[in-house]
């Protein structure tokens, strides 16, 4: 295998091929001197942790129009950070997002450190996150591995050890390739390569720049690869959202605590998600509830989630138990995680 002129090859691939992102400077405008955006560089990385790039792409776009700098980002109101973040999952990223851009806001002047090692040392900032940094942002020789990475270098070596066993293996390899000079655009051009051209399903390999190196391609088990190990099969937990609506239109929210899933973020008060059966609870609220007939289903990493949703009207001198009331004109549907908003359609559309 040629690795001395696979980067080489990739690169030119690169200057044709890469994709236009709404947080890349592209090789064209690097070479005529445009260098990344630091701040766009973390918070576009941040975003796609676990997420696709076309879920990305909006998000980023009001994020940055919103708070173009690190320095406005760091001054938010936190739950403004959050209703923006509402919809895009993970929600501990965005309370971390906001812990970062005051960390470097404050402790380094608004200037992120440009090395991996001292950049590891910023709130919900990773390996990878910090290697593809300082790799796009700083051109530092860093080696970034996401899932696209994985997968072409488990199909060049023809690895054939299973995910995620395969990690630091896989890892290794790719650092034999990394190069000393355009690291930055070397690290986005095999993420790019995985993404459009060695997809999981039918490769193109026949236009692929690495085709002629790749051991997987050559032995005919592209396909396999890479290997995973079976996942166990995610369990199902149960539970109540309560929707209170108040006549003059107002509705019942409740912030769930910073730690946990959701953290942060607004809610429908509700009772524990539990396996096996609806956990007993009170409602937030004295009224009479109505059970609708449908649940609000949702995915999370770890487990499906099955919600019985809960509506009721009460008057306007009825005091809840625990959360407080939104006005019409301070709540919007959008600023809620998307298990929250899938309860709220249902009492609508039901």
């Amino acid at each position: 295998m040629r690795k001395t002129n696979l980067a080489a090859d990739l690169l030119e691939w690169y200057d044709t091929h890469a994709r236009k992102l709404p947080w890349r400077v592209g090789p064209a405008a690097r070479s005529g001197g445009q260098r990344p955006d630091p701040y766009r560089v973390w918070l576009s990385e941040i975003m796609l942790q676990q997420t696709t790039v076309a879920a990305v792409s909006d998000y980023f776009q009001r994020f940055t129009t919103r708070w173009p700098d690190i320095h406005a980002l760091a001054a938010a109101p936190d739950d403004e950070v959050m209703a923006a973040w509402a919809g895009l999952g993970y929600y501990a990223r965005a309370r971390n997002l906001l812990k970062c851009a005051r960390a470097v806001s404050v402790g380094h002047d608004g200037r992120f450190p440009d090395t991996r090692s001292d950049l590891l040392t910023l709130p919900g900032i990773g390996p990878y996150t910090a290697a593809a940094i300082a790799a796009i942002a700083f051109e530092r020789p860093e080696t970034v591995v996401d899932g696209n990475v994985e997968r072409v270098m488990a199909r060049l070596f023809d690895c054939h050890t299973p995910l995620p066993a395969a990690k630091p293996e896989l890892t290794a390899l790719a650092e034999t390739l990394t190069p000393s000079e355009r690291p930055g655009d070397y690290a986005q051009a095999v993420m790019d390569l995985g993404a459009t051209i060695c997809t999981p399903r039918n490769p193109a390999c026949g236009i692929c720049p690495w085709r002629a190196p790749c051991l997987a391609r050559d032995r005919g088990t592209a396909a396999q690869l890479p290997k995973k190990t079976p996942k166990k099969p995610k369990p199902v937990r149960l539970g109540t959202a309560y929707i209170a609506r108040r006549i003059d239109g107002a509705l019942l929210l409740e912030r769930r605590p910073d730690k946990g899933l959701l953290g942060g973020m607004l809610g429908w008060p509700g009772s524990e998600w539990q396996e096996g059966s609806v956990p007993n609870h009170a409602p937030p609220i004295r009224a009479e509830w109505k059970t609708l007939p449908a649940e609000a289903r949702h995915t999370f990493t770890h487990f499906h989630l099955r919600l019985s949703v809960r509506t009721a009207l009460v008057p306007m001198d009825r005091a809840p138990g625990t959360g407080e009331f939104f006005a019409p004109d301070r709540f919007r549907p959008s600023d809620l995680p998307t298990v929250m908003r899938k309860a709220f359609d249902l009492s609508l559309n039901t």
